[in-house]
C-alpha cells in the first residue's frame, strides 16, 4: 500500500497522512494514532527517499577520514565505527565513511557540505589547530568532533581525559621508583598527542624531574615507527628505565623492539601503553591506560550528533570520559 491508497482508505488528505507519519506537531493526537494504526495494519512503510526529500534530510551521517593502512586492522577504530553503525541502524539511518588523502581532506569537506550529502559529520583525529572544525563552524554545518582542539569557540565534542590518563601512567611508574621515564608519542599536531605530552612533562616536573629530550620520541602511529622509536630509546646512554607509549598502534612495534633485544619487560624496562593491544601480538600482559568500550563511545557520538541536528546547542554537547588503568605484567620496580 502506498501513501495515496492509505489516505484514500482513511478518508483524509495525503498531506495529513504524511505529516502524521513523520510526527509533525500540527497533527492532533487522535488523527496521528489513527494513521499510525492503519499504516501498521496495512503493512505500510514510507519510501525513505521520498521522506528524506520531504523533510530536507538524507538520514545519513558521515566521516571523512584520512585512512591509514593500519586503521583497517585496528580493533579500536573498528569498534568505534561499529558502535556508530549500530546506533544509526536503530534509527533507520546510515553511516558513510569517505576515505581521502590528507591533501584532499578539506576539499572533501567542502564537497560534502555544499552538496548536503549527509545530515552531519563526525570529525576524527582532531588537530591542535584544526581547519576542518573552523570550516564547519563557519558553514553552520552539524558536526561532533572526536577529540578537542585549541579553537576558542563552542562546538560539540567527545573526548577522553588525556591529561588524567597520562597522570595515571606517570604516578604508577614514579611509585615504582622510576625517574628516567620516556614518552613515545603520536604526531604532535594531533591534539590528543599534544595534550598527553604536556601532561607528561607537567607530571615529571611536579615530581622534581627534568625530562631528558633524548627520551621523547614523536611521529609514531604504526608498528614500524613505534619499533624504530623504541630502538632509539634503547640506544641512549643512560637509557630510560620506563616508557609510556601514547597510542596502541605504535605500541605493538615498541613492545616488539624490547622483545627482540631480549629485554625482560617489567624487570629490565617497564612499559605502559595508552589503548588496548592484543597480547597475542606482543606476547605480554601489557599494563594499559584504557579507553572503556569504544563501541559505546561510537554510539555516544551518534546520540550527540542526532541531538545537535535536532537543535541542541553545541556548548551543551561536550563529553569527557575518564580513562582507567588496567594492571598488567609490564611494570615493576626500577632496576638498581
Amino acid at each position: 500500500m502506498n501513501l495515496k491508497s492509505l489516505a484514500r482508505t482513511l478518508g483524509i488528505s495525503k498531506t495529513t497522512v504524511s505529516r502524521a507519519l513523520n510526527g509533525y506537531p500540527e497533527v492532533n493526537v487522535v488523527t496521528r494514532e489513527r494513521v499510525l494504526a492503519a499504516a501498521k495494519e496495512a503493512g505500510y512503510e514510507a519510501n525513505p527517499m521520498a521522506r528524506s526529500l520531504a523533510v530536507g534530510r538524507t538520514n545519513v551521517f558521515g566521516i571523512i577520514y584520512p585512512l591509514l593502512a593500519s586503521d583497517l586492522g585496528d580493533p579500536m577504530f573498528l569498534s568505534v565505527v561499529g558502535g556508530m553503525s549500530a546506533a544509526l541502524e536503530k534509527s533507520k539511518m546510515n553511516l558513510i565513511i569517505a576515505p581521502v588523502s590528507p591533501a584532499n581532506e578539506l576539499p572533501s569537506y567542502d564537497k560534502m557540505v555544499r552538496g548536503r550529502r549527509v545530515d552531519g559529520l563526525v570529525v576524527s583525529r582532531t588537530l591542535v589547530k584544526d581547519d576542518r572544525i573552523d570550516y564547519l563552524i563557519r558553514k553552520g554545518f552539524p558536526f561532533v568532533a572526536h577529540g578537542r582542539t585549541e579553537l576558542d569557540q563552542p562546538y560539540a565534542w567527545f573526548d577522553y581525559d588525556n591529561e588524567a590518563g597520562i597522570r595515571l601512567a606517570c604516578q604508577a611508574l614514579l611509585a615504582h621508583g622510576h625517574s628516567r621515564i620516556a614518552l613515545i608519542s603520536a604526531p604532535l599536531e594531533l591534539n590528543f598527542a599534544a595534550q598527553r605530552k604536556a601532561s607528561f612533562i607537567a607530571c615529571m616536573g611536579e615530581a622534581g624531574l627534568a625530562v631528558d629530550p633524548r627520551h621523547t620520541r614523536a611521529d609514531t602511529l604504526d608498528r614500524r615507527t613505534g619499533y624504530q622509536a623504541m630502538q632509539e630509546l634503547l640506544a641512549c646512554s643512560p637509557r630510560p628505565t620506563a616508557v609510556i607509549v601514547d597510542n596502541h598502534l605504535s605500541a605493538v612495534g615498541a613492545v616488539r623492539a624490547l622483545l627482540d633485544q631480549g629485554i625482560e619487560i617489567g624487570k629490565d624496562i617497564s612499559i605502559i601503553v595508552w589503548g588496548s593491544i592484543e597480547d597475542s601480538l606482543v606476547g605480554s600482559n601489557v599494563t594499559t591506560i584504557d579507553q572503556p568500550d569504544a563501541g559505546l563511545a561510537g554510539a555516544k557520538m551518534i546520540d550527540m550528533l542526532s541531538a545537535l541536528v535536532a537543535g541542541t546547542p553545541p556548548a551543551e554537547l561536550q563529553v569527557l570520559w575518564q580513562p582507567v588503568m588496567l594492571p598488567g605484567a609490564t611494570i615493576g620496580p626500577c632496576p638498581r
